[in-house]
């Protein structure tokens, strides 16, 4: 069940749970503020541990508003890019054709039609990045499916399936 306190310019939302200590929270990037108490606090107590809790809370929302935030992409020439913990430089080459990606180890060259604008440009690399992650993620999975397989049958040697037979 979730209600909400109001503390002037403060909107908290409150939520109870089967826990037994109160939990507040400030979370990012707007400072949005949430309460988590036990089931049986009523919402005056819940109200009145918020107001003990205000400066803190307004700091943290201080805080929070004066921390570096990454500024949105422009799809520009030179602008840096983060793909895998690895950063990346792109290029942007304009060409009569359909757009395509391409990566070296340290540019991303991005090939658009010309007089593209910045939302075209994103869509593109939001897409190659998708089918980047289709080509990876599968592949990762199975080894990793293995590998569990693997150490199950080393824990758990009787459920292997040619040794079920044997035991029979």
């Amino acid at each position: 069940m979730n209600e909400t306190i109001q503390l002037g310019e403060i909107s908290i939302l409150v939520t109870r749970k089967a826990i037994k200590n109160v939990h507040l929270s400030v979370h990012p990037p707007e400072g949005r503020v949430t309460l988590v108490a036990p089931s049986g606090t009523r919402l005056e107590v819940a109200r009145a541990y918020a107001i003990s809790k205000l400066g803190w809370i307004r700091s943290q929302q201080k805080k929070l508003e004066n921390q570096a935030r990454e500024t949105p992409r422009q799809f520009v020439e030179r602008e840096s890019h983060n793909l895998w913990g690895r950063r990346y430089l792109l290029t942007v080459k304009y060409h009569d054709a359909k757009p395509f990606l391409l990566i070296d180890h340290k540019r991303i060259t991005l090939t658009v039609r010309p007089g593209s604008d910045v939302e075209k440009r994103a869509e593109v690399m939001h897409e190659w990045h998708k089918s980047l992650l289709h080509d990876v993620v599968p592949p990762l999975i199975a080894k990793w499916e293995r590998k569990a397989k693997g150490e199950s049958n080393r824990l758990f040697p009787a459920t292997n399936e040619n040794q079920v037979g044997k035991l029979q």
